[in-house]
């Protein structure tokens, strides 16, 4: 398998994702920045992942907070 120096996100799964930005952000702030109901009304992770896995926009949001999320731990 070939390798990608590159992509900060090969090699992490999208549930690995969520809660790591839960963690760092809470769903309240993910709920106000990306408005999404899984995130909202009842946040879980199962209900983010099935919505994210069928919702190409809303899971490229979340991969961009993420990488955000990631440039400002490493400022820290």
């Amino acid at each position: 398998m070939e390798t990608q120096p590159n992509n900060p996100l090969h090699g992490i799964k999208l549930e690995q994702i969520i809660n790591d930005l839960v963690a760092y952000y809470g769903w309240e702030y993910m709920g106000y920045t990306i408005k999404i109901r899984c995130f909202t009304d009842n946040p879980s992770v199962k209900s983010s992942l099935k919505f994210l896995r069928r919702t190409p926009w809303a899971r490229t949001k979340v991969e961009a907070m993420y990488l955000n999320m990631l440039k400002n731990r490493k400022r820290k």
